[in-house]
């Protein structure tokens, strides 16, 4: 077997497989290897349960850049996307409820109204207001990041300045309250502000984490429209990785890497944990900033500055504990709406996070090192919309939770903790839908601590890192090494660790595999 390549790529996630798949369309050797043994990173499609299926870690399509699924014809792969609808869900405990459907403005219009006739205008400038800043940010996203005042200045010359001081100075409450009158209102717009951040919506920096969540198209070009890929995402990976083999690019599972070769101070290839090694021109970290600069690289190939910068100044701290669940039967809300079917209900996204306050008390918390007494729980259901992935009456159920830390004082995950977490989401849940823990057939647990020894990701953080203001653009993960080259020659960086960040995107592996090519033609 060949063990020389024009490139390695370290780690078979979405976007370590993208950078393969461009390099290989520019005709350039290319092998991938993954420490698991199956490709995916966090985009995997797993069985729990005998005939149950999920998502085990990444959960649902939004951000996936529309020119990528085209380019790599990943549709002809097995890439297939539709919406969720009716778009989100969010239950009261006083037993209202709000039920939205971004396809649909003038039902959720009406849903406004319902709770609050004066915030439907508010509504109205909202949506203009995220579509402004959007249409500002998003011809940046596949080309190498821009500075912050490069950035300002086009907020500048759109007219749109004040909308940057809302989008990268305020805070996600803040700015709820520069729209809307009503507490529910804001409470059903602001959890995306807060997901996989160490922040409360009191944190300045928060919308811009929203505008992470609203800027994509996947789902039929359609900005800002959440949904599903048909067979869970484990078929993005797969589709991705059936697009490489096709361009030629050997894919290694088992094949974890412990150390990039260095030569004369240039990145030359790898060393397996079983010793083997394997050459290259280039090599490029799906990994995260931490795991390639601290882990993986040589203490002696980095400037001491640099890894100090890495050790100290990027936080990768996680907040989310992930239950997945196999279920005998649908939650069923009380709350839900007259005449709408469990199904329906479960086809959305359902948040538990009934105020501001609520997640701010979750939030205070974790501050103080244990885990969320009334936690932030977004729950995902695909089965009744895919039933491939759970039997004939069965259902799968995805929970993805915040605030939990990844060291709780005086407590181990590994002692209990973890169950007892899962027990209380559980109880968290079932005081809004009252048969769910009787429903459950079989139930998947991922601390922060699993997160990060499953998937590589360093402390549990989902992105690679904090997607806030501070550790966007240029200065993703540090200044220094924010464009996907680095400071060791011939090591790149193509995972959510580089610009623009985390979610599955396919982002950082495109713009990674166009640095490289850049340089190869210099």
């Amino acid at each position: 077997m060949t063990t020389r390549y024009d490139a390695i790529v370290i780690g078979g996630g979405h976007n370590g497989l993208v950078a393969a798949c461009y390099l290989a369309r520019a005709g350039r050797s290319v092998i991938v290897l993954e420490r698991s043994h199956i490709i995916g990173g966090a985009a995997v499609t797993e069985e729990i349960h005998p005939g149950y299926r999920v998502s085990v870690a990444s959960y649902s399509m939004s951000l996936m850049r529309p020119e990528i699924i085209e380019t790599l014809e990943l549709v002809r792969h097995g890439f297939a996307v539709y919406p969720k609808k009716p778009s989100y869900f969010m239950p009261f405990p006083d037993g209202e409820h709000l039920l939205l459907d971004a396809s649909d403005p003038a039902r959720t219009h009406r849903e406004i109204a319902r709770i609050a006739p004066r915030d439907v205008a508010g509504y109205v400038a909202w949506d203009a207001f995220w579509d402004r800043c959007c249409d500002i940010i998003e011809p940046t996203l596949l080309h190498p990041p821009i500075s912050h005042a490069e950035l300002a200045q086009r907020f500048i010359d759109a007219g749109c300045a004040d909308d940057y001081r809302r989008l990268m100075l305020l805070s996600m409450r803040d700015l709820l309250g520069e729209f809307f009158e009503s507490e529910r209102i804001k409470a059903i717009m602001a959890p995306q502000s807060i997901i996989s951040t160490l922040a409360s919506p009191a944190t300045p920096g928060t919308p811009y984490v929203n505008l992470v969540h609203a800027i994509g198209r996947a789902i039929h070009g359609r900005r800002g429209v959440w949904g599903y890929v048909r067979g869970g995402m484990g078929m993005v990976t797969q589709s991705l990785a059936g697009a490489a083999h096709e361009l030629g690019v050997t894919i290694r599972t088992n094949a974890a890497v412990a150390q990039v070769l260095v030569d004369d101070g240039q990145a030359t290839g790898v060393i397996l944990a079983d010793g083997t090694t394997i050459r290259g021109r280039t090599v490029l970290s799906n990994a995260d900033p931490k795991r390639t600069f601290l882990g993986l690289c040589p203490e002696s190939a980095l400037p001491a500055a640099f890894r100090e910068r890495i050790a100290r100044n990027y936080r990768t701290d996680g907040t989310v504990f992930k239950l997945n669940l196999a279920l005998s039967e649908l939650p069923r809300y009380l709350a839900a709406p007259p005449g709408v079917a469990p199904e329906q209900i479960a086809s959305a996204t359902v948040d538990i996070a009934p105020s501001l306050d609520y997640l701010e008390r979750a939030w205070n918390d974790f501050r103080s090192g244990v885990p969320s007494r009334q936690p932030f729980v977004e729950i995902f259901s695909q089965s009744p919309t895919d039933p491939s992935l759970a039997p004939p009456g069965g259902h799968v159920m995805s929970c993805f939770c915040q605030y939990f830390p990844y060291a709780v004082a005086g407590r181990s995950w590994d002692d209990g903790l973890r169950e007892e977490v899962a027990d209380h989401i559980v109880a968290t849940v079932s005081e809004y839908a009252p048969n769910l823990a009787g429903a459950i057939v079989a139930r998947q647990m991922l601390a922060p601590v699993d997160l990060e020894r499953r998937f590589g990701l360093t402390g549990g953080n989902i992105f690679h890192g904090e997607i806030t203001p501070d550790q966007s653009f240029d200065l993703r993960p540090v200044s220094g090494a924010a464009d996907y080259r680095t400071p060791l020659p011939g090591l790149y960086l193509c995972g959510s660790g580089a610009h623009p960040g985390g979610g599955v995107t396919g982002i950082p592996g495109h713009n990674c595999a166009m640095a490289v090519l850049a340089d190869d033609a210099r």
